[in-house]
């Protein structure tokens, strides 16, 4: 089954993260090629350890720019885990570009004083979140004085996120959540068949997470939100 086009109508930007990778790697590959089901599990994987886009299709393309000048090269590719070193080096060099902010990147330091800044900015919140929003706020001013590896500070600051998420949940009335959660399902509907049971609920939760805080004005705590 041929991928959804970038742009062909509405698409969640969670499920565009799944669907740009499938595209990119079909389209660089040169022909057509239905990602299995383990496929599709490495782009989840890569998705919740807050890899960005743009570092995937980097290190898709470093592999495939490599593989092409292999001796190997007259072989197909038949799996998108041929992928998986080269994604991971280009997430471990944009890690030390965040560490030094270098390469156009934001370092991972001013990335939290924009995220703590953000949550103290909020305006007009209900009681629940705006001290949610205080507390996380001050959690993220005493981390900017410790040492931190950047793939520390991602899973830190998804513990952290789960506190704001918690606190909109309740914030908002059952009528208005229940809206978020049908226009949720309505844009995973092309999804469903093609992607695993896991990975569309992951889709759905990321989805879910982007809706709540984004009712009240609130940032997604992650660097591969700001970067």
């Amino acid at each position: 089954m041929n991928a959804l086009p970038v742009g062909a109508g509405a698409v969640d930007p969670e499920a565009q993260y799944f669907q740009a990778v499938e595209e990119y790697f079909v389209g660089l590959r040169g022909d057509p090629l239905m990602l299995s089901n383990a496929d599709w599990l490495l782009i989840r994987r890569w998705r919740r350890a807050g890899i960005p886009l743009r570092i995937v299709l980097r290190g898709i393309r470093d592999a495939l720019d490599a593989h092409a000048h292999s001796w190997g090269r007259g072989r197909k590719i038949g799996s998108l885990r041929y992928c998986e070193r080269e994604v991971g080096a280009a997430r471990e060099r944009w890690h030390r570009a965040l560490r030094l902010g270098q390469d156009g990147e934001l370092s991972h330091v001013a990335q939290l004083q924009n995220l703590a800044r953000g949550l103290r900015g909020a305006r007009e919140l209900p009681t629940g979140v705006a001290d949610a929003c205080v507390g996380v706020a001050e959690e993220i001013e005493v981390q900017l004085g410790l040492e931190t590896e950047p793939a520390a500070v991602e899973g830190w600051l998804q513990e952290r996120e789960q506190r704001l998420l918690q606190a909109s949940r309740h914030a908002l009335d059952e009528q208005a959540l229940a809206g978020l959660e049908m226009a949720i399902e309505r844009d995973l509907a092309p999804y469903r068949e093609r992607m695993p049971a896991s990975v569309v609920q992951q889709v759905r939760k990321e989805a879910l997470a982007r809706g709540l805080l984004a009712r009240f004005g609130l940032p997604r705590l992650s660097l591969f939100h700001t970067g």
